[in-house]
Parts: structure tokens; C-alpha cells; sequence
């Protein structure tokens, strides 16, 4: 969208109107960002695998921004419930504006040879193969309709992998390169990005020891590691007429821990 020197800042973030899709909505980096979404003025979709957290989260969206938030139970590592998460959401609102696809998954094990073949599987299958489909089917409606914003949620991780969420890394670099396909796929009615956050204290970090946590921290220039918080105010710019010429860009929300790539 063309702005004028008369569109003022309030103006190109306002998503008064818009309709925001968020996978893995229920928790962590997911809320943060519905609520984000909702209170620049989206009506909000919380589509996680959960449907009572996803009913909690859409009471509260609803009291505190007066915004319209509807909760579908969603395993987006299955076809069937990524294509009736579309068809849900335009029959309640007939469009969709924002897709952030964040739902994600890192199981653990306890070195590469015990990685079994279903871990595998369900890893790529929530983190690329669901991710894939949700773009490609609000994608394409978008492109029919009046345009739109995809954000995928990656990880710095799949810059720099290690040994210890190999799989989880693989997939995320594939959500990468989809990104960029994406950027060609729809242009100029539909933009996609990727946002790269460092090690963040949600669901994943609750698995590491205290050292873990301290190490982290002292490794990254903020001192600290990243907040849910921390990435609203960049998945906001990206759903926003702010952002109208960002198109298949990947960000690093990491606090500069990755600052020697």
C-alpha cells in the first residue's frame, strides 16, 4: 500500500478491520502475539491443539480489547485440520488478512542415533509440513481477495544448528526457504516474512537447567533472553501497512546473540 506524507504512524499500524490467524495462539510467544494483534485492532483466530486454552485465551482477547477472537482446536501436523481451520475461519469472517504460523515443536532426546522416525516426522510435520499448507490455502485467498500478511515463526537456531535439536533446526530451515518462495509466490498483493527469534524463556526453555538459562544469558548483549513479549511489537509491524515494502525478509529477534553470522 502507497502511504502520503498525511498517513501518520497510528494510521499504518492500525489493523482496525483485519482478521489475524494465529497457530500455537494459546501460550507463549502465540498469545503475546494474539493479544498484540487484537489490541492494534484485529479480530483474532487462537488455533492451537487445545480448544479450552484456546476458548480461555479468546474470553480475555474479547474483554480486554473489545475484539472479536475465536478459538479452533488445530493439530496443524494434520492436512484435514489445517484445511478446516481455513474453511472455519471464512465462514466466520470471511477472510483473512494475517497468517502467523507459530505453532511449533522440539522434542528432545538424548543424542542423534536415538532420533526415531516418528520423532522425526511429527517435528517436520508441525514445523514445515503444517506451516505449508496454511500458507499456500490463505495464501492463495488472499491473493483473491484484498492481499495480506504471512509471518512464519522460525528460529535463529536454524542458522546455526547443533547437534541438539537437529531435527527441530532442519524443519525450521525449511520454513525459511518456504518464506522466501512465498515472497515470489503472491507479490505484490501478499508479502511473507520470517521471524527468527533466539532462545526464548517459553514451553522449550522450561526444559533447561538453571545453568542453561544463566549461560544464555550471559552469551547475549541484552543479558538476558528473550520475553513472548519481545516479539509482538515485530509481528505487529509485520501485519501492518507499516511494513508495506518488507517482502521475504528474514529477521533475528535475538537480542544480538547472533550477531557474528
Amino acid at each position: 500500500m502507497a502511504t502520503s506524507l498525511t498517513t501518520t504512524p497510528a494510521q499504518l499500524f492500525d489493523l482496525s478491520g483485519k482478521v489475524a490467524v494465529v497457530t500455537g495462539g494459546s501460550r507463549g510467544i502465540g498469545r503475546a502475539v494474539v493479544e498484540g494483534l487484537a489490541a492494534a485492532g484485529a479480530d483474532v483466530v487462537i488455533a492451537s491443539r487445545k480448544l479450552d486454552n484456546c476458548r480461555a485465551v479468546a474470553a480475555e482477547v474479547e474483554r480486554a480489547t473489545g475484539r472479536k477472537a475465536l478459538a479452533i482446536a488445530t493439530n496443524v501436523s494434520h492436512w484435514d485440520d489445517c484445511d478446516r481451520l481455513v474453511d472455519t475461519v471464512y465462514d466466520a469472517f470471511g477472510a483473512c488478512h494475517v497468517l502467523v504460523s507459530n505453532a511449533g515443536l522440539s522434542p528432545l532426546y538424548p543424542d542423534l542415533a536415538s532420533v526415531t522416525e516418528a520423532l522425526y516426522d511429527k517435528t517436520h510435520a508441525v514445523n514445515a509440513k503444517g506451516p505449508f499448507r496454511l500458507a499456500t490455502l490463505f495464501g492463495t485467498r488472499m491473493h483473491a481477495d484484498d492481499g495480506g500478511s504471512i509471518i512464519n515463526v522460525s528460529t535463529a537456531g536454524s542458522l546455526r544448528p547443533d547437534v541438539h535439536d537437529l531435527p527441530y533446526a532442519m524443519a525450521k530451515a525449511s520454513l525459511n526457504a518456504l518464506t522466501l518462495g512465498l515472497a515470489g509466490a503472491w507479490a505484490p498483493k501478499v508479502r511473507a516474512n520470517v521471524v527468527l527469534p533466539g532462545a526464548f524463556d517459553t514451553d522449550v526453555a522450561k526444559a533447561w537447567s538453571p545453568e542453561q538459562k544463566q549461560r544464555a544469558c550471559e552469551l547475549n548483549p541484552m543479558g538476558r533472553i528473550g520475553q513472548p513479549q519481545d516479539l509482538v511489537g515485530l509481528c505487529v509491524f509485520l501485519a501492518s501497512d507499516a511494513s508495506g515494502y518488507i517482502n521475504g525478509a528474514q529477521i533475528l529477534a535475538d537480542g544480538g546473540a547472533f550477531r557474528t553470522l
